[in-house]
Order: structure tokens, then sequence, then C-alpha cells
């Protein structure tokens, strides 16, 4: 049986912090993800050691048994470990503490695939007396599943409902207005299901949102182009405008500039999780010169360009 080198499997330092964990098993995740590599033999076998070792990893406890096991692994393969004929029993009764073996088990959110005889070896078992435990009897949390969903900037905007499918179940996902781009959501209980008792899991899903071909977002504000006849630009008046709320009358200040940018306050992005508290929207002035004019139309502009010759 080999050692299992879990944080070389994840990317991480034997320092790494538990964030810094979680956050490498979540991008591995979602990287070989069977949903993502289907027929992928090879990805699917990276998912499941990714999962085994941030089972590890993730519990302050097992991580610290592991540590310890990684010191002691070359006395283990003197003991015989290398030839599959290692009591591992014995071998941690040496160590001043007896430990059980117990059956493999299948693990909970991993496509129903078992963890490695390693893992089963080290980790599945408890402290006591001689015998095996089945791990299938270990109250165990739920795994986390990983998603991602890609939504209009509208829906990001108003909030809005989608359905995904995850390990055979349909889960109804609600998006709260505000979300912003790459931004995680965590679905409580919408996870692997608990053993024993335990708690399910949770879905962590990533948000992604599509460029918009009117608005450009930064931060919880958006930018925009408004295009303005040349006469209101000139004589000043009011125009439409549209928002993601909906149509807005904005008025042209007289002589306004190409390029001046008019500042509609609140019409920008809603602040995520903060109920009628917006940002502002930013209306850049792109004025429209006409097109087509007829012979009146171009002697009037004449006569206006005599009144006001270049210098």
């Amino acid at each position: 049986m080999d050692y299992k080198d879990y944080y070389k499997i994840l990317g991480i330092s034997k320092t790494a912090t538990q964030d810094e964990i979680k956050k490498s098993y979540r991008k591995l995740a979602v990287k070989f993800h069977p949903d993502k590599n289907q027929g992928n033999k090879e990805a699917e076998e990276r998912f499941k050691e990714i999962g085994e070792a941030y089972e590890v990893l993730k519990d302050p406890e097992k991580r610290k048994k592991y540590d310890q096991l990684g010191v002691n692994w070359k006395q283990h393969e003197q003991a015989g470990g290398a030839e599959g004929g290692f009591d591992y029993a014995q071998w941690a009764q040496q160590q001043g503490g007896r430990r059980q073996r117990s059956q493999q088990q299948s693990t909970s959110g991993f496509e129903g695939s078992d963890f490695s005889d390693f893992f089963n070896t080290f980790f599945s078992g408890g402290y006591g007396g001689g015998g095996y435990t089945n791990a299938r009897n270990i109250p165990r949390k739920g795994q986390d599943f990983q998603a991602d969903l890609t939504i209009s900037l509208a829906d990001a905007y108003h909030g809005t409902e989608a359905m995904l499918t995850l390990d055979g179940e349909s889960i109804k996902a609600t998006i709260p207005p505000g979300v912003k781009d790459g931004q995680t959501l965590r679905i409580k209980g919408k996870g692997g299901k608990g053993s024993g008792g335990q708690e399910p899991g949770h879905l962590y899903m990533k948000v992604t949102i599509k460029p918009d071909s009117t608005f450009e977002r930064k931060g919880d504000d958006l930018h925009c182009d408004v295009h303005v006849p040349l006469y209101s630009a000139l004589l000043g008046g009011k125009i439409a405008v549209a928002t993601l709320k909906g149509t807005v009358h904005i008025t042209i200040p007289k002589g306004s500039q190409n390029g001046k940018v008019l500042r509609l306050k609140g019409l920008g992005m809603p602040h995520f999780g903060k109920k009628q508290e917006f940002g502002d929207l930013y209306a850049r002035i792109v004025i429209d010169i006409p097109q087509q004019l007829n012979e009146e139309e171009l002697s009037l502009f004449q006569k206006l360009a005599n009144l006001r010759p270049v210098s």
C-alpha cells in the first residue's frame, strides 16, 4: 500500500492554512468534476483523490494524525507495510496507542465511489480495543458540491432562480439581486447526504455574469453611452434612457459637449445583501450628427457657421 501525499494532491504546502486548503480544493474539484470531464477516467480518479485529500486535511484531527503518520512512514515500511502485510493496529500500539482498521467505506457526495485503501486503513477507524469498525456507521457530514452558473446582467440586477441537477436531484437555486461576477454562493444543505444523522453538505455555486451589450459594470456602478441629437445637445431638453430599472427621462443641459458624463443616482446595481441600496449609473453623452441634410438645413447651418467664424 503506497503512501498518499495529500498536500501534493491539492498542490499546497504542509504549512497551508485551512482557507488555503479549501480554496485549492474548490478550484481542483471544479476543474476535474465528472460533469466537465465525461468519459475521462483519469479526471475521475483525480476528482476522487482530491476529495479524499480534502476529507483528511480539512479536519484538524485527521490532519494531525496524517502529519504524524508521515513522520513515521519509513517505520511503517520497515514493519512490512510496503509488502501489504503490515498490521497497522500493532504499529499504532507501538507508537503509544491502538487504532482499529475499518472496512472500505463509500464517500458521501463523491459519485458513490470508495476512498482508497490508504484512507480506510488509517483514517476510518477509531481508538480502543481490537476488531473492526464498519466505516459506513461512522457519523459523517455530507460532502460539499460545486457548480457553475451563468446569468445575464439583468438577472444579476433583479435576482433570479435557476434549476440545477446534481447527483440525480433537481435543486432550485435562488440568486439574490446584486450578485457579482465570479462570486460564489452557498446553498445550505444541498450537497451530499450525511451519514449517522449528520447534516448534509452544502452546494457552492460560482456565478458568471455574461457581458452586456449596453452596460459596463464597475463594482455596483454601471456605465453606458447615451445618444443625444445635436439639437438637444445645443438647446437642452429631455430624452428617454433605458436602464435596468426601466426607462427614465433625463434632462440634457444646454450646450452639452460630446463625452460629457451625467450621473444618474441610484440607477446602478443593487448592493448585494442590502435592500433598497444601489450604485449609480454614469451616462456618457454621444452626440449624433444629423445625416442627409436638405438644402434649407444646410443653408441654416451655413448661416450659423458665418455667425461664428473659425479664428
